[in-house]
């Protein structure tokens, strides 16, 4: 059996040899938003019904702005999300979510930050 202080003294070495170890750095300078790409919705054979109009009401914080709802498509057919308060991104605009019609069919486009 080993004595206490063979041990102590083992432990103190490596946590000495841990505190010296440079680690993983991370590089210096302002963090940078990773923005993914919007979702998109290719070839629905029916358009979206009207846009519902939505009573936003007053923001419940300060600085957070209102991103309209929208009809998705899904399970073969066209369902509302309900729009929601978010906050801004430092440096970004919202792209609000449109559908858009290209020969007979039609796609959901936008729905993202994007950079100024």
């Amino acid at each position: 059996m080993k004595s206490p202080l063979v041990i102590a003294l083992a432990t103190t070495a490596l946590a000495a040899c841990s505190a010296l170890s440079p680690g993983h750095r991370h590089p210096q300078g302002p963090p940078v938003a990773v923005v993914p790409p919007p979702a998109q919705v290719e070839d629905v054979p029916v358009g979206p019904p009207p846009p519902r109009h939505e009573l936003a009401g007053p923001p419940p914080a300060v600085g957070l702005i209102w991103i309209d709802g929208y009809w998705n498509w899904t399970d073969r057919r066209h369902a509302w999300v309900p729009g929601h308060w978010e906050a801004p991104r430092p440096g970004h605009h919202w792209v609000p979510r449109r559908w858009e019609q290209r020969g007979g069919q039609w796609a959901l486009r936008g729905g993202y930050w994007s950079r100024d």
